[in-house]
């Protein structure tokens, strides 16, 4: 008889095909740009007003003929659902200081000095482009590197990249991620109430209190982060998605048990199971159930609610916030006057900001700390790999247009960001595929 588990016909045509789909790493890049593509089909056509406006509905909460927290929807998405996508970076930073490439400072180095150069002279290159102007205040604008969108294209190119590569473009990312919820906290928030930001941290501090007293349970944390921390600071003027980062730095990332001890506890529930008389029936016996229980308990007390939540949030956020976002945010209503926006101040400093600041800044930066030998380049990392992905860190679209609809009230000049956003990313993301489709054919030819 045949070991292997018999797949029914269901999970044979339906659930093992789209299990496979959403497990793959470009499915999350894909559905994101299919959602771009829908958002600006909309914009431009005989449905765009329809579209625009349904953003603009508002929802609030009623409490005895008060309303509170009314909002617009497009409101909702950003401060609302992106808090979501902003908490599962958090937990991924978290990660990589505790145990990942940033726990490592000689590894760690390179990519933090690459993240940092690919975020200051996009800056100053949009800067450049419109200092003295009312657009100045979209510095921020060119400094973030989609994570999704760019690890999406890399890993289009197959198991024969590098992993140090992949590895190194992860670090720069989330790096980058830091670098601008710095930013948005520092630069881009409104006029603080500073009773309800008092509150605010008041309760975080309480969380981190809770954490280090080993309460672990993931609900806990989710509805006192969320009254506790996320509504005071969606109501402080400070963005409600710093609260999120925030919030997931104060999750207990150490497991119950360490690895030997799962090993050893594990082995010897399984020996009990297999000790066990079969019911020779689809039904289990009790003392089965109650293996299988101690053993469901102990793959948990193994997982960190860090990890757990990390995992189980990225779907939910690949395929539907961020899907969502982009609806909401990407659809760029093309006018009679396309050209002149794109030749704007705004749209130019974009474009240049994202492509040539990021190559400067990641490939200039990490060649010039490699050169004076303040750092190594990682093993299977060559100068072209690495100009390469200074292309793919040119890919600034989710957190780009997040940080546009901050710096920007005029809709003109949220019109230049976004097309320069587009046109910089998509450019970016062709250059950085060939480019690294052309390295690839040297390392198998080699």
């Amino acid at each position: 008889m045949d070991d292997q588990l018999k797949a029914t016909p269901a999970e044979k045509w339906i659930i093992n095909p789209l299990n496979n789909f959403i497990s793959k790493s470009t499915t999350g890049g894909i559905i994101l740009f299919l959602a771009a593509v829908v958002a600006v089909f909309l914009a431009n056509s005989p449905w765009k007003d329809w579209y625009h406006h349904i953003w603009e509905h508002k929802i609030g909460l009623t409490i005895n003929d008060e309303l509170y927290l009314n909002y617009t929807i497009h409101h909702w998405v950003n401060d609302g659902l992106m808090a979501i996508f902003f908490f599962v970076v958090g937990l991924e930073l978290k990660r990589e200081i505790i145990g990942g490439e940033m726990s490592q400072p000689k590894k760690a180095m390179l990519p933090i000095v690459a993240a940092i150069g690919g975020m200051v002279f996009p800056a100053l290159i949009y800067t450049l482009f419109n200092f003295g102007t009312d657009s100045a205040h979209g510095w921020g604008i060119p400094m973030a590197t989609d994570i999704a969108f760019a690890l999406g294209v890399l890993y289009l190119l197959g198991d024969r990249i590098p992993a140090t590569l992949k590895i190194f473009l992860t670090a720069l990312a989330i790096v980058d991620d830091l670098g601008a919820v710095l930013v948005i906290a520092f630069f881009y928030t409104a006029s603080i109430n500073f009773i309800a930001l008092g509150i605010g941290l008041g309760v975080l501090l309480f969380l981190f209190v809770c954490s280090r007293f080993g309460i672990r349970n993931i609900l806990f944390y989710a509805i006192i982060g969320i009254a506790g921390v996320w509504l005071p600071f969606l109501l402080s003027g400070v963005h409600a998605t710093i609260a999120a980062v925030l919030v997931a730095f104060v999750i207990p990332a150490g497991s119950r048990i360490d690895e030997n001890l799962f090993i050893s506890k594990i082995k010897t529930r399984l020996n009990q199971f297999k000790e066990l008389d079969p019911t020779n029936s689809p039904v289990l016996s009790e003392d089965q159930l109650h293996v299988l229980q101690d053993i469901r308990k102990l793959s948990k007390d193994a997982m960190s609610p860090l990890h757990r939540l990390e995992h189980g949030l990225h779907p939910f956020v690949s395929f539907i916030i961020m899907p969502v976002f982009a609806l909401a945010n990407a659809g760029v209503t093309f006018s009679s006057g396309i050209i002149e926006s794109a030749a704007s101040n705004v749209t130019l400093g974009v474009v240049f900001g994202l492509l040539a600041g990021k190559i400067i800044g990641v490939y200039g930066v990490s060649t010039l700390l490699i050169k004076m030998k303040l750092a190594s380049l990682p093993d299977g990392l060559t100068s072209k790999s690495l100009f390469g992905v200074g292309f793919l860190a040119s890919i600034g679209f989710t957190m780009s247009l997040f940080v546009t609809n901050l710096a920007f009230h005029n809709p003109e000049h949220e019109l230049q960001a976004k097309l320069g956003i587009f046109a910089a990313s998509l450019i970016g993301g062709i250059l950085g595929y060939v480019l690294l489709v052309k390295k690839k054919k040297i390392l198998i030819n080699s």
